[in-house]
């Protein structure tokens, strides 16, 4: 049975300004641990200041503004599980969305 690619996943929470992303394991951000990141959205000055910041390294760029966009030290981005950061990305993607879907 094909999954609804559309459907929110149950880890993710989204309201009109902001996303919530509930992690798979317990993480240290801030040295305060924690099970889930809130991700505000973006402001176009954030998206260029961040591309600006590391103008040849897309990940670079897309780290400096996760870190800027969750409060969080990039260090400890740095040390989530591959799966938590897609979260991440994937709570960014639907951010930015129009239809939030």
């Amino acid at each position: 049975m094909p999954q609804d690619i559309n459907k929110i996943p149950e880890w993710l929470t989204i309201t009109a300004d902001s996303a919530t992303i509930k992690l798979s394991k317990i993480v240290k951000v801030n040295q305060i641990e924690t099970d889930q990141l809130t991700m505000r959205s973006p402001t176009v000055r954030e998206v260029r200041a961040a591309t600006k910041a590391a103008p040849d390294d897309e990940e670079q760029s897309e780290m400096i503004l996760f870190a800027s966009l969750t409060d969080a030290g990039q260090n400890d981005l740095g040390e989530l599980s591959v799966r938590d950061y897609k979260r991440l990305q994937a709570a960014y993607f639907r951010l930015v969305r129009e239809d939030r879907v």
